[in-house]
């Protein structure tokens, strides 16, 4: 396998409805803003790996609507749909389309433009068959809660295990979404920007689902992001300090996407957390991440999901989130900084949120990450999406040297 390195990441601006633009041009301002930042062209990419919530928009195969308009058209390109795990799975897709050899640059390109469709119709076209094939064999009641809240029904009992196991309180939650937004507010392409946010106000907001309230969870973002991967060759010519893919990992727990999983299983233990990470970590040559990982980016569309998370990524120990958190660790000037670019609490563009983990955590370690560039010089980082009802993970670690030597 090849080293393979980062040496682009581009944004678009992330609002709850975009009307102003449609699908693909939506698209061509993160591909652009990509090409931009990279100094590199359509003519330098030799094929795409392209991502969506499948059904959410209500359009059949965007990628080829698209194409003229992300320099894909007559290249090589593979979509890949993974629910919420999706753009993390497109950029590992990238990734290995460069390291087995068979391209030397790839862009992973990925978007949501929810305003455009229905995202809960969307979602029972794939949810009610597998649904009702799963009572067929197991029948629940709490299958008939959860999926009656949807994701906040199914995250409320995630939260409600979590904090039991750990301590966390509502002002926990309250405090969580206060440092993302905050640090939102420092990125120009995040959705919620709130510098002047409190815990009192986010407190103040209807509960939804015990313990969660409105304000403890994530907004619908139109967005897309893009990313450009690279041999190690090429990329010590295009970019100063690019970020090298270490080591990636992936894992599921349940077969299917319904909220089965949360009256079967502890929906807090994730264990296919813990082996992604295990994974990845073993491919990077990484064996104390507390000590490793200099900077993480979590996926946590719900307040108590980054500090679940960072103990199951083995960035903490068991139940230590909350403390973590409280004390100012996670902070952008703390130990190890978590989500400075205000995470999915504040920005959630479905299909491309976990690429824009990536590509965010990339940003850290080439030092383009702008106002919200961590004080800290960032030599090794974690990033992470789940999908489903969060028994599917994936895993990548970036460095700002190679992990092998090529020959």
């Amino acid at each position: 396998m090849r080293n393979v390195a980062i040496v682009g990441f581009g944004l678009s601006k992330h609002k709850a409805k975009r009307r102003d633009v449609n699908i693909a041009e939506l698209l061509y301002e993160a591909v652009q803003d990509a090409f931009e930042k990279s100094g590199l062209t359509p003519e330098d990419v030799d094929a795409y790996v392209f991502g969506n919530m499948h059904t959410f928009e209500g359009v059949n195969q965007p990628e080829l609507w698209a194409a003229p308009w992300i320099g894909a058209l007559h290249k090589p390109m593979l979509r890949i749909t993974t629910g919420g795990t999706t753009g993390g799975t497109v950029a590992q897709a990238g990734y290995y389309n460069v390291a087995c050899g068979m391209f030397d640059t790839v862009m992973a390109v990925a978007f949501e433009k929810q305003s455009d469709g229905n995202t809960q119709l969307g979602l029972a076209a794939i949810v009610i068959p597998e649904g009702l094939a799963m009572m067929r064999f197991s029948p629940s009641l709490s299958l008939g809660a959860a999926a009656g809240g949807g994701s906040t029904g199914g995250a409320s009992f995630q939260a409600q295990s979590y904090c039991h196991k750990s301590g966390a309180t509502q002002e926990h939650l309250a405090l969580h979404v206060v440092k993302n937004r905050r640090n939102a507010a420092k990125n120009p392409y995040a959705h919620l920007r709130m510098p002047n946010l409190t815990v009192e106000d986010v407190m103040n907001t209807p509960m939804i689902s015990y313990p969660l309230r409105y304000g403890h969870t994530c907004p619908s973002s139109d967005g897309s992001a893009a990313i450009i991967f690279t041999t190690a060759k090429k990329a010590r010519k295009i970019c100063e300090r690019p970020a090298f893919v270490l080591g990636v990992g992936s894992g599921a727990t349940d077969p299917t996407i319904n909220p089965l999983g949360a009256a079967t299983t502890d929906p807090s233990e994730q264990l296919a957390c813990k082996l992604a990470a295990k994974w990845a970590y073993e491919k990077a040559g990484i064996t104390n991440p507390r000590k490793e990982i200099d900077y993480a980016e979590i996926y946590e569309p719900f307040a108590h999901q980054e500090m679940m998370w960072s103990e199951r990524l083995g960035l903490f120990d068991e139940n230590q989130g909350p403390e973590a958190l409280k004390s100012g660790r996670t902070q952008i000037d703390g130990d190890l900084p978590i989500n400075a670019s205000g995470g999915v609490i504040s920005t959630n563009a479905i299909g491309a949120t976990a690429m824009i983990r990536v590509g965010e955590a990339a940003l850290q370690i080439m030092g383009k990450a702008g106002e919200h560039q961590v004080p800290k010089k960032v030599n090794r980082t974690v990033s992470h999406g789940w999908g489903g009802l969060f028994q599917y993970v994936c895993v990548t670690v970036l460095g700002s040297e190679p992990r092998h030597r090529e020959k």
